[in-house]
């Protein structure tokens, strides 16, 4: 599987759309990716704008699929003047669980 870890900083006046913003594509990644196994959204306990996003796909190439979705075309554009700091992106591949135990988030 192969899992995403993303670091988003709002800017505290865009906090409430911004958040409305990333739960559609949240459940746009759910709804409309079979290779989107889990989208979770966390708020940080120390900074309610900060938001620490955590993705697994079933492939590299599903996670490319979403990027090119037309709900995250969506959410870029939409947000790109809400951001404090560029997003902070990291990726890599499930050593646990293993990959025959994920199923897809409902």
């Amino acid at each position: 599987m192969f899992a995403v870890i993303v670091k988003v900083q709002i800017k505290t006046q865009h906090r409430e759309e911004f958040i409305e913003a990333m739960l559609a594509d949240g459940r746009g990644s759910m709804q409309n990716e079979p290779g989107c196994l889990l989208f979770n959204i966390v708020e940080d306990h120390a900074d309610p704008n900060l938001l620490h996003l955590y993705e697994v796909y079933a492939s590299e190439q599903a996670f490319d699929l979403h990027k090119r979705s037309p709900h995250f075309q969506t959410w870029l554009e939409d947000t790109k003047d809400w951001l404090a700091a560029p997003l902070d992106i990291y990726t890599g591949n499930h050593l646990f669980p293993s990959d025959s135990v994920w199923k897809k988030q409902e």
